[in-house]
């Protein structure tokens, strides 16, 4: 019942925002490609531009599924680091271990992804990480542990299963599939991340 909900409100918040959060949300938004509620199909009125900022943010925060709280402190870094902040903000939330063991294959969707991490089923160049959220340098080894690669999940990870509807492994990663490890070999670049985001309107969203 509980997954049938996640699953529900998965969707939901997919046609809201326009974009596929899960493979499942994926097949809903193919069926139903226009927002939730019986006014759905209705011709909405122009957004303004705070609106259209503010769905760009959510749409960003809802491909990671953090809190609003972690995608303040996200943007506060970006702004101070070298480069273009919307950029700098997508590269840093790429570099948090659920969203490289998603990207590797290990989970079908980025609940699955921080639901073994939080489990403790995911080290880190050997040590257990029980953050989602941890930061992920370059040349680390993102790998399962040995007692959980026996896991039914993870056995139909490591076979491939998720492939089919998971972006292309991105070429910051090397990863071996079959051994559920996966190493980040450099910092991620915004136009190699697979979200669907303006991050422009995100920092003026920010930045208002």
């Amino acid at each position: 019942m509980a997954n049938n909900t996640r699953a529900r409100r998965q969707a939901r918040l997919s046609r809201s925002l326009g974009i596929a959060l899960t493979p499942k949300a994926a097949k809903y938004l193919e069926r139903r490609p226009y927002g939730p509620g019986e006014h759905g199909r209705a011709r909405k009125k122009q957004d303004s531009d705070y609106a259209v900022r503010l769905r760009e943010k959510q749409r960003l925060r809802a491909q990671y599924g953090i809190r609003e709280a972690q995608m303040t402190r996200a943007f506060e870094e970006a702004k101070h680091t070298k480069g273009m902040t919307g950029e700098n903000l997508v590269e840093i939330l790429e570099s948090r271990l659920d969203a490289l063991v998603l990207r590797a294959g290990f989970a079908r969707t980025t609940a699955q992804a921080r639901q073994l991490v939080v489990h403790r089923h995911i080290m880190v160049d050997g040590a257990r990480v029980d953050r989602p959220s941890f930061r992920v340098a370059e040349g680390q080894l993102i790998h399962v542990h040995p007692r959980s690669q026996t896991m039914v999940p993870l056995q139909l990870a490591a076979a491939g299963a998720h492939r089919d509807v998971l972006p292309a492994v991105p070429a910051y990663l090397d990863v071996k599939l079959e051994s559920l490890q996966a190493r980040l070999v450099r910092r991620p670049k915004r136009v190699e991340v697979p979200v669907t985001c303006e991050e422009q309107l995100v920092v003026e969203f920010y930045s208002r």
